[in-house]
């Protein structure tokens, strides 16, 4: 898939089948939707394209109105975003920043110089709540009638729903927020995970381990950025990582801004992904998963963050949560067992 921020890109496809949306979290529901657009972009003939928006519309108002509540919390980082819809078979997308220009903009405007000038639209399909422009003052008649004059098709595409429920951004950030991992993975149509480039950090682990003798360098964390400060899931989870090993790797993560630490933290007032392996591959040596790309399952949380008044109680907090996280994957690994043996039965 081709990824462009903005339009003013020479191998931008200016003839295309084109959706538009936020795609946080890339839900069965926009999945769907995109199945239906590269359906109808192939018979066409037209390339498939998504547009979507960085900052999230919602995020810009809540800035510029000083009221934080307005901002959705974030299911995907861009990153995520970008790779879920690459695995939809989207042909380009374009990230399109959300400014005063963009917030302004007459939805007439948005038409002539985003959906023609800009892509070639020839094909537009939308959700059934689906507004746009200044005010949100476009709406589906208008795309219409737009389509008709101006030489494109529009279509609309009704909610989806999973057992009498409708699939919603809305629905995966309140299941997260639960900390309803499962519900979240049935919302979203794959496990929950969050990828990026495992980053320094205090080291903190290894002063952890140090701490309790026999522990050895067990504490050790791999340090990803969720670049938006407001995430859909926090607390502390059993977890999976994929990347550093042929096969995923389990562990304890904590998700959030680590309320034990001191404001010397490198990366203080960040969100941070801090996952500990329960197995560390020995071929990595001590600092061989820095900047690797990791991506970390989310599978099950075990609580939310806690504060420690000291680096002991910490330590004891952390032991507990790798003892908890061992006794699920026992837990599965005993119930997998017993689905397989029911299976060969039958």
């Amino acid at each position: 898939m081709k990824i462009f921020r903005g339009l003013d890109h020479p191998e931008v496809t200016r003839h295309c089948a084109l959706t538009i949306g936020n795609f946080d979290g890339v839900h069965r529901g926009h999945q769907a939707m995109l199945a239906l657009l590269r359906s109808e972009a192939q018979r066409r003939g037209l390339a498939s394209c998504a547009l979507t928006f960085e900052p999230h519309p919602r995020d810009y108002f809540a800035q510029i109105l000083n009221k934080p509540d307005l901002a959705p919390a974030r299911i995907s980082t861009l990153r995520d975003k970008l790779d879920q819809l690459a695995q939809c078979g989207i042909d380009q997308t374009i990230v399109l920043p959300f400014n005063a220009r963009l917030a302004a903009q007459a939805p007439q405007a948005f038409i002539d110089d985003v959906l023609l000038k800009g892509l070639g639209t020839g094909y537009l399909l939308v959700g059934d709540d689906f507004r746009f422009g200044h005010q949100r003052a476009g709406d589906y008649a208008m795309l219409v009638e737009a389509g008709r004059k101006q030489g494109f098709d529009v279509a609309r595409m009704n909610s989806y729903e999973s057992d009498g429920l409708r699939v919603s951004s809305t629905a995966v950030r309140h299941a997260l927020s639960q900390g309803d991992m499962p519900a979240a993975a049935k919302l979203l149509g794959y496990p929950y995970a969050i990828s990026g480039h495992v980053v320094h950090g205090r080291k903190l682990g290894r002063q952890l381990a140090e701490s309790r003798a026999g522990a050895g360098d067990g504490f050790r964390t791999l340090n990803l950025r969720f670049d938006h400060w407001k995430p859909a899931a926090s607390g502390i989870f059993v977890v999976l990582v994929h990347g550093l090993s042929a096969e995923p790797l389990p562990g304890v993560a904590n998700l959030g801004v680590r309320p034990s630490l001191d404001p010397n933290d490198v990366n203080g007032g960040r969100v941070l992904l801090e996952t500990h392996c329960l197995q560390w591959p020995a071929e990595l040596g001590g600092d061989g998963a820095y900047g690797k790309i990791i991506r970390v399952e989310l599978l099950h949380k075990l609580h939310d963050e806690l504060k420690y008044d000291s680096l002991d109680a910490l330590t004891t907090g952390i032991a507990k949560d790798c003892a908890d996280a061992r006794a699920f994957f026992h837990t599965a690994s005993h119930a997998e067992t017993r689905r397989q043996t029911t299976r060969d039965r039958i």
